[in-house]
């Protein structure tokens, strides 16, 4: 079971005490490609930490003094690459809790989990998940044109998304970390 501690944070599987405050984030997610997560009342969200509990595909952020929930990351693996990500309550931002519990995560990934590559689908708008791409030490791949939709027009037509890939291999890492 994942649990990892930094300066200010603790990562660690999501306990039923979570769900008002992932509540707080998903009920009106501010990303785009976290709208199917949207989470309809105070019941779903306790249905949902449930679910998230379960494995550590999810990871709960919380703040090390109170163990309030602050957001939380994803690691999917796909054979020796994971795909990461995070969500975070906007209440949190600008205080560097993304970047501190991402690097703690991707260090984990690396040296406990041997993962030869992380990598990461943002959406061209949204400009502070590819700056912590970018000091995650993350190279941009590549931007897949009209990629995914996650919601329609007026006319129930999908509105596409252009999606940047940004990855990491294990050695760029440890080249980061010297």
């Amino acid at each position: 079971m994942l649990n990892i501690k930094t300066e200010r944070l603790i990562l660690r599987r999501f306990r039923e005490i979570d769900s008002l405050a992932l509540y707080a984030y998903l009920h009106e997610p501010k990303s785009s490609c976290f709208f199917s997560l949207k989470l309809s009342d105070e019941a779903a969200a306790l249905n949902e930490v449930r679910k998230r509990s379960a494995d550590d595909k999810y990871i709960a952020v919380s703040l090390k003094d109170n163990d309030e929930l602050i957001g939380d990351l994803f690691a999917v693996p796909e054979e020796d690459a994971i795909s990461v990500g995070w969500n975070f309550n906007p209440r949190f931002a600008g205080q560097g809790y993304a970047f501190e519990a991402a690097h703690a995560l991707f260090a984990y990934l690396f040296d406990e989990r041997h993962a030869r590559r992380l990598y990461a689908y943002v959406e061209d708008t949204n400009q502070s998940s590819q700056r912590l791409c970018r000091k995650l030490g993350m190279r941009l791949e590549g931007t897949f044109m009209e990629f995914v939709s996650f919601m329609n027009d007026q006319e129930g037509r999908p509105v596409y998304e252009n999606t940047m890939q940004y990855a990491i291999l294990r050695r760029e890492w440890g080249i980061l970390k010297a």
